[in-house]
């Protein structure tokens, strides 16, 4: 976003503002921008050579102030808080980036940029998630805005019927909570269908929704795109449908930057995008700037820098993930292996619907053998979860990984392994985590851009190792 005066709700119409509402790098808009492929978009989007020195990389804009040609005469930026160029520069190759998107705006971390947006629901908020949620996320919707601002929480199954959607609607519903895929046992909620639903009802006259119980105004549809990025998934297009109708995508999307779009584990930051003319625009750019919870310039920097190379590296983490997803699916010491790229996932044709334009494009040049509806294996970002058979073996096998660490997280060029039920969900409480199917012998892992057959090897080994316990 431009920068804006200190306590106003709307951007400032700078004339550098381009027109999806961002400053690029230097302020030099490049016309042919919306021929470009996705790879292109995150190298160059707000990358652009300076125009005062010719520096190929934009200089990281370390100021906290900014000076004014006379009072409210200024460049786009004031205060840092505010705004900075080299905020600036990230959030508008994000917002190139997330297809369908015209506005993104950056905050310091994945869970700040979680909390603004419930935040802006307003008190006494009611809102759908679905019930396999981020530990993190599931923690503010609970532990602190059911406290603090009074919001409700109606939890449906992922993988459930729209139904349940509908039967969980309330007049001050306001916002419907998707993760695709779910963290951490990649359950597929289906975009289409809830479109579809909330088409339907929207439909009908003001006066049989109200009759029904249900909100007078459409609720808003957030996708919390991080474990899949920009580059597998592009949930702010509209949806194309098998008879040639169209359907709303999702009005917002949330991202951990800190995990593939970032992808050297070096960074805390996260995003909410928007596409254009959002309603929502003016009041979270207003809370980014009064919370003040937004990123250092050098992050910025940093996850710009590891955008770059987005497309290589989940090419690569989702080859590697599916291989592996493979092998460990024909092992007898495994429960199960939770991949939807898998033909024999029972999601499978909802995760090839669900996949960017771009990707699909890449999956059926570089493996002739998926066809048109998505039929056979095909990589789906680099997340695999595998059930052993008990927590002792799963918690071995954690410990004799060697190349894959054992750490939380996930995204990073470096592998990853980790026990969601004592680490990354340990703060949901152990009756609900059970019930949610998070037991002691699931074990999630984030596949890196390390040679896959050194990842095979170390899990193979690991896991024979465990199978003995």
């Amino acid at each position: 976003m431009v920068a804006l005066p200190s306590d106003s709700l709307s951007p400032s119409p700078e004339p550098h503002a381009l027109a999806n509402g961002h400053l690029n790098g230097n302020g030099v808009h490049k016309s042919d921008e919306a021929s470009w492929g996705f790879a292109t978009r995150a190298v160059h989007v707000g990358s652009e050579p300076s125009t005062e020195t010719g520096a190929v990389i934009p200089p990281i804009s370390l100021s906290t102030t900014f000076k004014q040609d006379g009072v409210g005469n200024h460049k786009g930026f004031e205060y840092t808080r505010s705004q900075n160029p080299s905020r600036a520069a990230l959030e508008a190759m994000l917002a190139s980036i997330e297809m369908g998107g015209a506005n993104a705006l950056a905050f310091a971390s994945g869970s700040a940029a979680t909390a603004t947006m419930i935040q802006s629901l307003g008190p006494d908020a009611h809102l759908i998630a679905v019930n396999d949620v981020y530990g993190g996320t599931w923690r503010y919707m609970m532990r602190v805005a059911k406290e603090l601002t009074g919001l409700s929480v109606g939890w449906v199954n992922p993988e459930g019927s729209a139904e349940e959607v509908r039967a969980a609607l309330r007049p001050n519903t306001k916002l419907i909570w998707l993760e695709s895929p779910t963290n951490p046992l990649l359950l597929l909620p289906s975009l289409p269908e809830i479109s579809a639903l909330l088409t339907e009802i929207y439909s009908q006259p003001a006066e049989v929704i109200a009759s029904l119980n249900y909100p007078p105004t459409r609720p808003l549809v957030l996708v919390d795109n991080t474990f899949l990025s920009p580059y597998y998934a592009s949930p702010l297009l509209p949806i194309q449908n098998p008879d040639g109708t169209t359907l709303p995508g999702a009005d917002v999307v949330i991202h951990s930057l800190t995990k593939y779009i970032n992808g050297h584990s070096d960074v805390l930051l996260g995003a909410i995008i928007l596409p254009p003319f959002s309603p929502l625009l003016s009041k979270i750019t207003f809370l980014q700037n009064a919370h003040g919870a937004v990123p250092s310039a050098f992050d910025c920097y940093l996850a710009q820098r590891g955008a770059k190379t987005l497309q290589l590296r989940m090419q690569a983490a989702g080859t590697s993930a599916l291989l592996l997803a493979k092998k460990l699916q024909a092992h007898p010491a495994v429960e199960s292996v939770i991949y939807p790229g898998l033909a024999t996932h029972p999601r499978h044709a909802v995760a090839w619907r669900s996949l960017s334009p771009h990707a699909r494009r890449w999956i059926q040049k570089s493996l002739p053998g998926v066809g048109e509806d998505g039929a056979g294996d095909f990589p789906y970002s680099g997340i695999v979860s595998v059930r052993l058979r008990n927590e002792a073996q799963a918690l071995r096998f954690l410990e004799e990984l060697r190349v894959f660490t054992l750490a939380e997280s996930l995204g990073g060029v470096e592998s990853l392994a980790e026990h969601p039920a004592t680490m990354t969900h340990s703060s949901i409480p152990e009756a609900e985590r059970e019930e949610r199917g998070i037991t002691g012998g699931l074990v999630r892992m984030s596949v890196g851009v390390e040679d896959a057959e050194d990842l095979l090897r170390d899990a193979l080994r690991a896991l024979e190792i465990a199978s003995t316990v």
